[in-house]
């Protein structure tokens, strides 16, 4: 076999295996490139939404159903022999790789928007994020309107959505105890009915006590707000507003729109944005926190070093990459988004099929 008989030879089994590679060597790098695709994609549509609501906007929800990678490899292998003389071996290789990723979206509308962003956090599912580790200052921030009389900053411009002081200094013991071991959160079956295993749906905050004097203090005003006896360690916790019986603490808890309604209203914009009455002043917080619970920034050029950004009105929003605070938070919100959906459907489908 001459020099150039190899030649084709190799390069025919080069071209020929090509399309058993592209397969396994496209699925990781597939699997991580998508996943941080719809990560981004998802915070993108949030902050948008929260920017939009900031502007009374119409705040708007994709939810990416199906993602298709197509990938095709075409390959063409040609060899001759030509007519001059002296003979001489001709040939050619070429080969062509395409890629054709389609997305499917679906827009949420009726009665699964209703479900998903107009039905207030149950307890039931919101506290367990706090013994699961989540803060639970930032949890409640986010999240709940008002404990029994006690009212948290409200999503309306100026002076009337402060909150009251109270909330920030019960949030600010809430995290204390938390962090110490001395908070906990018990999920328990209501009465049986009928036969029938009842679902884990009544939940209970217990305080327990402590030799620490400094967390004995604060497990006394925790307990005084929560209008507990000085040596209860537990409470039912159900939603509602107002002052509950004793051996309850009524939560009223936020919408997913609330929730973000909150944080929009404590954006800070330009000032001619006010004055033009394209927007109302900004939610001025009282008490010990007065920080914004996500810190959005605003500004005519694009940012760099972010951790999320978006465009509206021809200006740069943006969660700055070295303010942990702010990604916790915003992360926190994300998982809120997920917990409110009510939908049957399973999720993002990644299909990438390959012909080679």
């Amino acid at each position: 076999m001459n020099r150039f008989s190899k030649k084709i030879l190799l390069l025919s089994l080069c071209v020929l295996s090509g399309c058993y590679q592209v397969g396994p060597r496209r699925l990781d790098q597939d699997e991580s490139d998508y996943s941080r695709a719809l990560i981004s994609s998802a915070k993108q549509q949030t902050l948008l939404n929260v920017v939009r609501l900031r502007y009374a906007d119409t705040p708007g929800f994709l939810d990416t159903t199906q993602l298709i990678s197509g990938y095709q490899l075409q390959r063409n292998l040609s060899v001759g022999v030509g007519a001059d003389s002296p003979v001489r071996p001709i040939g050619g290789a070429a080969v062509q790789f395409q890629e054709s990723p389609t997305f499917t979206f679906q827009p949420v509308t009726g009665d699964a928007y209703a479900q998903s962003f107009l039905r207030p956090l149950p307890p039931g599912s919101l506290l367990p994020l706090a013994m699961g580790g989540l803060p639970i200052d930032v949890l409640f921030r986010l999240s709940v309107q008002s404990i029994n009389l006690i009212s948290n900053a409200g999503a309306i411009g100026g002076d009337v959505g402060k909150g009251s002081p109270e909330f920030f200094e019960l949030i600010h013991d809430l995290r204390l105890l938390q962090v110490a071991g001395l908070l906990g959160i018990q999920l328990e079956h209501s009465p049986e009915v009928s036969g029938k295993t009842p679902p884990l749906d009544r939940v209970f905050l217990t305080i327990e006590n402590t030799h620490d004097p400094v967390l004995s203090e604060t497990v006394y005003e925790t307990r005084h707000l929560f209008n507990m006896s000085k040596n209860d360690e537990r409470v039912e916790v159900v939603y509602g507003g107002g002052q509950p019986p004793r051996g309850q603490i009524r939560l009223l808890t936020r919408t997913v729109l609330g929730v973000m309604g909150q944080i929009a209203y404590q954006i800070s914009v330009p000032d001619e944005d006010i004055t033009s009455g394209r927007t109302l002043p900004r939610v001025s917080l009282i008490g010990r926190e007065t920080r914004p619970v996500i810190v959005i920034h605003v500004g005519k050029e694009r940012p760099e070093n972010v951790f999320s950004w978006t465009t509206y009105n021809r200006k740069y929003y943006w969660i700055s990459d070295n303010d942990y605070d702010s990604k916790l938070a915003f992360t926190m919100l994300q998982i809120l988004l997920e917990l409110s959906k009510t939908s049957k459907n399973p999720g993002a489908i990644v299909t990438i099929p390959v012909n080679g």
